[in-house]
């Protein structure tokens, strides 16, 4: 019986985001483009060489191995899969995303969403199919651009980065992504407030982010960086030829159910009269 209430509700909700959707998904495909051109460019210049010779031993040293994997054209044209600005706008366009509820009840739509033959489980639904379509859709443009940079603009000797490598980079940003909407869609099923949900999300993101951080470089903080769920997106070990650790999956997974079971719980229990 709900089935095309609900339906309707998550067309609608997509359609409100498409524009939003839409400008960060090309964008980031014209940035990876971009990447392959700039990567083509050092490596043309022969700068990779150039570059690690400009590299203090002592430095050599700390960074290890994984330094030579970054100064070369696979390690640039990858480089958008990790880098802070990336991983930072994509982790506030999911809590955006999630935090479609709390705005819902603030403006009393809710209200007239409710009146219709819709169980409230499915608002969460909504949120939660929206979520995993909306960043597929931009991961998916983003590796889009990474193809379509590699095809038409990656030199012929270069040793370009696997399918494999790709995909799993992309796997994994996208699970990171996937549990700070949990933790968003959980938060704004108990705000009032969609921008009392989103700053909320927010700073747990910074914290989280800033503790793991702290974490890397401090070993008396290592312990506690644990509880953040950066501590499992391993980029560098993949490109340093590695698998995806089935440990980060399980663990990354484990909070995005947790959250989304508690966004369940939190919304089936509270008063949302406007």
């Amino acid at each position: 019986m709900s089935g095309r209430p609900s339906f309707l509700l998550l067309a609608y909700s997509l359609k409100r985001m498409r524009t939003i959707l839409l400008t960060m998904g090309v964008l980031l495909c014209a940035f990876q483009i971009l990447m392959v051109a700039v990567a083509r460019a050092v490596e043309r210049s022969g700068a990779f060489a150039q570059l690690s010779a400009l590299i203090p031993p002592f430095a050599r040293e700390l960074l290890g191995p994984s330094i030579a994997m970054f100064l070369s054209f696979a390690g640039i044209v990858c480089l958008g899969y990790f880098h802070v600005a990336v991983m930072g706008s994509l982790v506030g366009l999911s809590i955006a995303v999630a935090t479609v509820p709390a705005s819902e009840v603030e403006t009393g739509f809710m209200d007239l969403i409710l009146s219709r033959p819709l169980a409230r489980h499915w608002i969460i639904t909504r949120s939660i199919v929206s979520a995993v379509l909306s960043i597929a859709l931009v991961l998916g443009l983003m590796v889009l651009g990474t193809w379509i940079g590699l095809e038409t603009l990656a030199p012929s000797g270069a040793a370009r980065p696997s399918v494999s490598l790709i995909g799993s980079l992309a796997l994994n940003l996208g699970l990171l992504l996937l549990c700070w909407s949990a933790v968003a869609l959980a938060i704004a099923a108990a705000a009032r407030r969609r921008s009392v949900a989103g700053a909320s999300a927010g700073v747990l993101a910074l914290v989280a982010f800033l503790l793991d951080y702290v974490g890397r470089l401090w070993q008396p903080a290592e312990s506690l960086a644990r509880l953040s769920p950066f501590r499992y997106f391993s980029p560098f070990d993949l490109m340093m030829g590695g698998r995806l650790p089935l440990k980060n999956v399980a663990v990354l997974l484990g909070i995005t159910l947790a959250g989304f079971l508690a966004a369940y719980v939190l919304f089936s229990r509270r008063d949302i009269s406007h």
